[in-house]
């Protein structure tokens, strides 16, 4: 794998670690399937881009995407809660709504950003080179959304809302609003999202209304990834298995694309990603025949 490929794979799987980390909050923690990212990824891409080609600070534009995410995601959970949609299919609805409102957003299927200030701009000016700013840039806000999140989920606030996921029933008994802390969870997990393709579009320089598809499936299979290799602990081991996960699977798939005996294309992508996922999923379940020739100890 060449420099310029290794670097570009660390430098996506940054950026969807912040996918992962929002996957794993509506998965795992609140135990609410939500398909609204594949449309609050390109809605962080579309508000972020459009407001930067408006000549707004590229700070306050991805602000601004965070919080449409966050929108989002309250709209998820508030079709969930207040009429009793079922969890996946309010948020299909509020994907398929997103895809026309991301296309209102920018007024075209595609914004560019060439020559636009962005994040990167800081670092590029400091004579630090795309290569090396852009994934700088990504894994500063990986790294903070990391020990964010993971102190978040181990305060009060934040075991109160595992409490929900885990046993809603229980957590309302202890008193404990579980309708609010839904809300602010998926608004959590949708900001988070849209936050990670804000920096999508700012690092490779465009937004497209079609760049979300199968973003669902990249965040299960980080979350996967991770919790196969370092398992769950612990929350904080948890949080990193997202950006860790991330990060190893876009290595994965980059290996796989360019071992030459494989044969595979940039086309194959998506047949690479199941076979990723499939294998994350075995592999934990797999029993180890040595273990089990092994002896106890205490036991003849």
């Amino acid at each position: 794998m060449s420099q310029v490929a290794f670097i570009g794979a660390i430098e996506i799987g940054l950026v969807f670690g912040l996918v992962a980390l929002g996957v794993f909050l509506s998965f795992r923690v609140l135990n609410f399937p939500d398909l609204t990212v594949d449309g609050s990824f390109p809605l962080g891409a579309a508000v972020a881009a459009s407001l930067i080609v408006d000549g707004s600070n590229p700070v306050l534009a991805t602000v601004a995407a965070v919080l449409a995410g966050a929108f989002a995601g309250l709209v998820t959970a508030w079709l969930n809660l207040r009429f009793r949609i079922m969890h996946l299919l309010a948020g299909i609805l509020v994907m398929i709504a997103l895809y026309s409102i991301n296309l209102r957003i920018m007024g075209r299927p595609n914004v560019a950003l060439i020559g636009e200030a962005t994040l990167v701009s800081p670092l590029a000016a400091l004579g630090i080179a795309n290569l090396y700013a852009k994934p700088l840039v990504a894994g500063a806000a990986a790294l903070t959304a990391l020990l964010l999140i993971a102190r978040f989920l181990a305060s009060d606030y934040g075991l109160a809302m595992r409490a929900t996921g885990a046993n809603p029933r229980m957590a309302r008994a202890q008193g404990i609003n579980t309708n609010r802390l839904t809300y602010a969870g998926m608004a959590m997990a949708n900001g988070l999202v849209a936050l990670a393709g804000a920096l999508f579009a700012q690092t490779n320089g465009f937004a497209d209304v079609t760049i979300g598809t199968g973003t669902i499936v990249v965040g299960l299979a980080a979350v996967i990834v991770g919790e196969a290799l370092f398992g769950s602990r612990s929350i904080f081991i948890a949080v990193i298995g997202c950006i860790a996960g991330s990060v190893i699977y876009r290595l994965a798939v980059a290996l796989a694309l360019e071992v030459d005996f494989l044969g595979l294309t940039a086309a194959d992508l998506n047949m690479v990603t199941a076979a990723l996922v499939a294998l994350a999923l075995i592999l934990p379940g797999v029993r180890n025949p040595f273990r089990a020739k092994t002896p106890q100890a205490g036991r003849p």
